[in-house]
């Protein structure tokens, strides 16, 4: 089991586990972490699960690819940075076992 911690807009933590090749927007909706809807289904299709990867954690996550879906999708979704990626993009592998997503205020 990976360990992800969901960081809300409030600061509020909340740690969850999940299985090794989901998906950190599954490790959410599997958990009823609030905030990520992911109304697609994790097809990348709605920016629903848009997420912050804390900085620490960043170099091991990477930037969406560029050109890609994802990055094409996240410049919709609202208050986007340059940590900015989405839930339903991350892979959960072992190297990265505690991550720190932040949400953010609103997904709409």
């Amino acid at each position: 089991m990976i360990k992800v911690t969901f960081v809300s807009a409030d600061g509020t933590r909340r740690t969850v586990e999940i299985d090794e090749g989901l998906s950190a927007r599954e490790a959410a909706l599997f958990n009823s972490v609030p905030g990520i809807d992911g109304d697609c289904g994790g097809v990348c299709a709605c920016a629903t699960c848009h997420v912050h990867v804390d900085l620490a954690w960043m170099d091991r996550v990477g930037p969406p690819e560029e050109g890609g879906m994802e990055s094409d999708l996240i410049q919709f979704a609202e208050g986007t940075t340059e940590t900015s990626r989405l839930a339903c993009q991350i892979s959960m592998v072992p190297e990265l076992d505690g991550l720190v997503l932040h949400l953010p205020e609103l997904q709409h």
